[in-house]
């Protein structure tokens, strides 16, 4: 799929850039509920794509000092039931994400993209672009992920008169 890891990180960056105009709205307009976006708020999305943001953060900080992750470990067994309990994970995350000072959530959402980055820049791509677990893993908390919330974004961003 990939030649080699920049292109996959310039298509996740490219694909990321739309969800940075989320960073430029006021806290008001964060927190307003929406009809056409699971009636989450911008905060909602933010959190959502950050939690699944950070679960490969830590997935990419242990491939960096060796070929194994638990971190991917207990992703692929949360994925195994995702189907029955999927929904519940979500909330669960959401509020655990809705109990963080806006400041912090801001933090974490323009810093984790980044910061991942980073890592896979540094990690043998044996252990993520050449395995083929590890890539659709990848793919499917970034690239992927975002491609199915971009209409929650073009919501958000409509309520918020941009």
């Amino acid at each position: 799929m990939y030649a080699d890891g920049l292109s996959f990180l310039d298509e996740e960056r490219d694909a990321w850039r739309p969800f940075e105009a989320l960073l430029e709205l006021t806290d008001e307009q964060l927190e307003q509920p929406l009809d056409g976006a699971h009636g989450w708020t911008g905060r909602d999305l933010m959190a959502h794509l950050g939690v699944w943001l950070g679960w490969w953060l830590d997935i990419a900080r242990e491939l960096a000092v060796g070929p194994n992750s638990t971190a991917f470990d207990t992703m692929t067994a949360i994925g195994k039931n995702w189907d029955a309990e999927g929904d519940l994970i979500n909330a669960r995350f959401q509020a655990e994400w809705a109990a963080l000072p806006l400041a912090e959530v801001r933090r974490r959402f323009s810093t984790m993209p980044g910061e991942l980055r980073g890592y896979l820049t540094v990690i043998p791509e044996a252990r993520w672009l050449k395995d083929s677990d590890h890539l659709k893993s990848l793919l499917g908390n970034t690239t992927e992920h975002y491609a199915d919330h971009e209409a929650d974004l073009r919501a958000v961003l409509a309520a918020a008169g941009r």
